[in-house]
């Protein structure tokens, strides 16, 4: 009988030969891998796992517990970005249950039957806000920071964030208000800018001119500025042109302005991006044209699901932006051919983008197009009105000079005819195959775009077999 000599395994798997190598050894072999592997790599064991932490720099917290038991600071010990607003919203009861959401993610509160207590007890949104020494530790934890979001901040949290983290360049505010805003000139550095003020929902936040002013006053290094559901005038506007002489991109979500604020883009003297998304009306009274002023600067004008049904203030808007080279479109509803011939007021367009404009037919479009000398580029996708046999030997012409053509006016027409000879055709609105019904079952089964690509898929699978095997 022989004896075989068997290494202990216990042994085996106590040697562990990466422990030979340092620290800054392996965080030096770790930040070679791709961004993909680092996941995997971090559960090989808790020193792994560690170190892992230490090469992550951005972060968005889901959990508010993982930041107040201080387990944060701990697994990521150098991090220069983080997003806390989704984790800020927390209630007493578990999280469990059906959420409840309102305008944004951002204002989302589980609702369960251990719930009811907790709106019982008396206890008001603003418990659920973090409290303001909880910034003022980020900001010991992260003196180097550059970019954070917050939600519900008081003006002492941004004040020790500004005093704290004088590196901070980027700064994210939701669901703060006028007097908030009071704690933001301390950073010095800041140079982009996102301020969401909430009216409805959980929030009762209102930024108003007051707070556009003091934010202008204070940081007038700013570059980017975003502007969601805040109020304001002329008056606000014109604080942040005149103050913030490095603007160049200026946006307006949602907007609440009053009527007149479009006249105050003029002082914005080297913006050079200006977008407009989600806005139900652009000015309600935007005054007289020649009180107007353009922005000399402006390179590029993006709306995007926008209302643009007012002429008044379509034209006003045009005007300011007078010197534009760049106008992108998409989603925009009432935007008809009389509202796009104002776009004609522009001169220097060398870029035109259309998307989901239905309104818009083939002779608004050509009127407009004809009447710029400069223009070098054109995109249009989905515009259901805008067809192929409308065209005119003009715009032929003019097609056939520009640098770049991106002509899908009518995808359904695409569809029909990149789905011909596949055995496939429509009848009565209704999707059919000729050597597959039962698969067409399929369709009616499980709906949605994912299965109609697969029974797309499944009928060129079947017709290529067939194709091959009588070769």
């Amino acid at each position: 009988m022989h004896n075989h000599h068997r290494p202990d395994s216990d042994s085996d798997s106590d040697s562990d030969l990466s422990s030979l190598l340092s620290d800054q050894l392996l965080l030096c072999v770790f930040s070679k891998l791709p961004i993909s592997q680092h996941t995997s790599t971090s559960l090989v064991c808790k020193r792994w796992l560690y170190l892992h932490g230490r090469l992550v720099r951005s972060l968005n917290l889901l959990d508010w517990h993982f930041l107040e038991s201080g387990r944060l600071f701990a697994r990521f010990p150098h991090l220069t970005e983080i997003d806390i607003v989704r984790s800020c919203l927390r209630l007493t009861p578990p999280y469990s249950g059906v959420f409840f959401n309102t305008f944004s993610p951002f204002s989302s509160l589980p609702i369960s039957t251990s719930t009811h207590d907790w709106w019982s007890s008396g206890k008001t949104v603003g418990d659920l806000l973090p409290p303001d020494g909880i910034y003022e530790l980020i900001a010991h934890k992260y003196p180097n920071l550059r970019r954070i979001a917050v939600l519900g901040a008081s003006e002492y949290g941004l004040a020790s964030l500004a005093d704290t983290c004088q590196t901070l360049q980027e700064l994210e505010l939701h669901c703060c208000g006028d007097l908030s805003l009071k704690g933001v000139p301390g950073c010095v550095n800041l140079q982009v800018m996102k301020l969401c003020a909430r009216r409805d929902g959980f929030s009762t936040c209102v930024v108003s001119d007051i707070g556009l002013t003091i934010l202008a006053q204070g940081c007038k290094r700013l570059v980017k500025l975003e502007l969601c559901a805040c109020e304001g005038s002329y008056d606000g506007i014109k604080a942040i042109g005149q103050c913030c002489q490095m603007l160049e991109d200026l946006t307006f979500q949602d907007h609440r302005m009053d009527g007149g604020w479009l006249a105050a883009l003029s002082f914005c003297a080297n913006l050079k991006t200006l977008r407009l998304q989600s806005c139900k009306a652009i000015d309600s009274n935007p005054g007289l044209d020649e009180h107007l002023g353009v922005c000399p600067m402006l390179e590029e004008l993006h709306l995007e699901r926008c209302q643009l049904r007012d002429k008044k203030s379509t034209k006003s808007l045009f005007l300011v932006c007078g010197d534009v080279r760049h106008i992108v479109l998409r989603n925009c509803w009432g935007f008809q051919d009389d509202l796009f011939a104002f776009a004609s007021i522009c001169r220097s367009v060398k870029l035109l983008s259309l998307e989901h404009c239905s309104l818009l037919t083939t002779g608004g479009l050509e009127s407009v197009l004809l009447s710029w000398k400069d223009l070098q580029r054109l995109i249009v996708v989905s515009c259901s009105k805008i067809k192929d046999n409308e065209v005119t030997p003009e715009l032929a012409s003019l097609f056939s000079m520009l640098k770049e053509l991106k002509w899908r006016p009518d995808t359904r027409s695409l569809l029909s005819a990149d789905l011909e000879g596949i055995g496939m055709w429509r009848k009565g609105g209704t999707l059919f195959f000729r050597e597959h019904p039962a698969i067409a079952a399929c369709h009616f089964a499980f709906g949605g775009v994912w299965s109609f690509w697969f029974l797309v898929t499944v009928q060129v699978e079947a017709q290529t077999r067939e194709r091959l095997g009588h070769e």
